[in-house]
């Protein structure tokens, strides 16, 4: 079995918080499958309770995490737009090392947003 296991932490940068109470679902690919395999919402720290990929089902392959920025942002009181600017926000990516811990964390305001392989 594997020792791998995948996180993600998300930070509203145009409030300078956590981002809470947003919605991820998780998405595992293989050619034109989308498999959707896990959906978790982020604490009051922008992090989900446990991974959400743990150890028992992690694998090789490729992902996506889909944040639902549209959801979070009307919660939190940001002024609509119609359509709003970020609705959901899919961060497509590989694991390739089994053994490993891959963090994926987001960086979210209303208009733009950033990620990258973290610790």
């Amino acid at each position: 079995m594997p020792d791998g296991y995948l996180t993600t932490h998300v930070l509203d940068t145009g409030r300078g918080c956590p981002a809470a109470g947003l919605g991820i679902t998780l998405y595992r690919l293989s050619g034109d499958v989308r498999t959707q395999i896990a959906r978790a919402v982020t604490n009051a720290d922008g992090r989900t309770d446990s991974p959400i990929l743990p150890p028992d089902a992690f694998e090789t392959g490729t992902y996506e995490l889909v944040f639902d920025a549209q959801g979070y942002l009307d919660d939190c009181g940001v002024p609509p737009e119609a359509p709003r600017f970020l609705a959901e926000i899919p961060i497509r990516f590989g694991i390739s090392d089994p053994d490993s811990h891959y963090h994926v964390p987001l960086l979210l305001s209303p208009f733009g947003y950033s990620t990258y392989r973290g610790s």
